[in-house]
C-alpha cells in the first residue's frame, strides 16, 4: 500500500522532513501499526515517534484515532496535539 505521509510541527522537525511517499506492508492496516512501522525503519523514526501518546493523526485530511484504518488511504498525517486560542 502506497500513500503520502505528512509530518507537522515537532514531528516534522524530528523526522527531518515534511513529507515522504511510503510503501507499507499489507499487514500495516491502522495508524498505530503505521507509527510502529515508521519507528522501526531507523533510529530517526524511533526517536521522533517514541512518545506515541503525544501524536495525533489524520487520514485523507480527517482527524482519526490511532486505531483507525489506513487501508485505501491517499494521505496520512502525523502531528502533535492541536491547541487553539
Amino acid at each position: 500500500m502506497r500513500f503520502e505521509m505528512l509530518y507537522f510541527a515537532w514531528v516534522r522537525e524530528r523526522m527531518g522532513r515534511s513529507q515522504e511517499t511510503v510503501d507499507v506492508p499489507a499487514a500495516v492496516t491502522t495508524v498505530a501499526a503505521l507509527v510502529d512501522w515508521l519507528a522501526a525503519r531507523d533510529a530517526i523514526g524511533a526517536e521522533a515517534l517514541a512518545d506515541r501518546g503525544r501524536l495525533r493523526a489524520a487520514v485523507n485530511q480527517a482527524f482519526v484515532a490511532m486505531d483507525a484504518t489506513i487501508v485505501g488511504a491517499r494521505e496520512v498525517a502525523l502531528f502533535p496535539p492541536v491547541t487553539g486560542g
